[in-house]
């Protein structure tokens, strides 16, 4: 590891540091670069004991940022050790880190070489920082997804239900949906509890379910998962969501828009939602009808009304608005 005295010739102050850590099950790898060259790396295990000599060493650096890939929930000990000692860190997807390596010729792929690739991508992305999040939030989050989870198993289940002959395999099929919908039952159950002892979820949650076709899955997910929702504006939500379509053109080619990225258990529970607002929202009704009547296809369609949903849902958040305040909701009422 470098050390922490800089030396510049001229100017007298030391340029920026960022550090990229590498998440891996047993070990974390840290790398801290100050923009003229790659640094070495130091290994610390992946325990109480060696996030914690992690974190003081971070200390005495002094970095501008600390960059963490998302690694399936591994890294959420470090990050919010990172964050309990006031240091500046953001989580950050993998794919785009990998970009960068790309875009830089970085072919190799070791957890060294990555953690340095971390840094750089810190220095030219600029990410946004995390946030602490607050115990109400954690554990929701973590209810969230696993209801999720037995959800996803359930319907795994049902369709092997489906196309299973044997009758024994049938019976233990039976049994198994049976026991997740009483687990799914009981998860809902100390989900809701959970948003109603908390003032900001249960504020958030009633407005947003008012909306039509807005149940409790959906508002679920986005007070646990998108934090982000009335923090920001229109276009980052739906970037964050990933429902914003990029342009694919060069020169005179145009190619079709297309939608990437975000987060994805949110966007799939924000689709589900948006078929239900296509039979019971006037306001998502009456604009995906416009569409259709200019020609767009289902998928067009879809992903402009979700996006449509997102940015009233997040205009709902930003201005502490009801659904029967918003302007949309009025002029449609006076127009019909």
């Amino acid at each position: 590891m470098t050390d922490t005295n800089c030396s510049v010739p001229s100017s007298g102050a030391c340029p920026p540091r960022f550090a990229g850590v590498d998440v891996a099950k047993e070990k974390l790898d840290l790398a801290v670069n100050d923009g003229t060259s790659h640094s070495a790396t130091e290994a610390f295990a992946n325990d109480a004991a060696g996030i914690a000599k992690l974190v003081e060493r971070l200390k005495g650096v002094g970095v501008k940022c600390v960059v963490v890939e998302s690694t399936g929930g591994i890294e959420r000990p470090l990050l919010d050790a990172l964050i309990d000692a006031d240091l500046p860190a953001a989580l950050v997807h993998p794919g785009r880190v990998r970009n960068l390596a790309k875009g830089l010729g970085v072919r190799v792929k070791t957890d060294r070489v990555d953690a340095n690739v971390l840094a750089h991508f810190g220095r030219l992305a600029e990410p946004r920082l995390a946030e602490k999040r607050s115990e109400n939030r954690v554990e929701l989050e973590a209810l969230v997804t696993c209801r999720r989870q037995l959800v996803a198993t359930r319907a795994q289940q049902s369709n092997r239900l489906e196309s299973t002959a044997s009758k024994a395999a049938t019976q233990v099929l039976k049994k198994v949906i049976e026991s997740l919908d009483h687990q799914i039952a009981k998860l809902e159950k100390k989900i809701r509890a959970l948003i109603d002892s908390d003032e900001q979820f249960k504020d958030l949650d009633r407005r947003l379910r008012e909306v039509p076709g807005v149940g409790p899955a959906l508002s679920s997910t986005l007070v646990a998962e998108l934090r982000e929702l009335g923090e920001v504006e229109r276009r980052e939500i739906g970037a964050l969501v990933g429902v914003v379509p990029y342009n694919v053109d060069s020169g005179r080619f145009e190619g079709k828009r297309a939608v990437a990225g975000g987060r994805v258990d949110v966007r799939n529970t924000l689709y589900m939602a948006t078929l239900s607002t296509l039979r019971c929202n006037p306001v998502i009704r009456s604009f995906v009808r416009r569409l259709q009547l200019a020609g767009k296809s289902f998928k067009v369609r879809m992903v402009a009304a979700m996006r449509k949903l997102l940015n009233l849902l997040n205009a709902m958040a930003r201005d502490g608005l009801r659904w029967s305040e918003l302007s949309v909701v009025k002029n449609l009422a006076t127009n019909t």
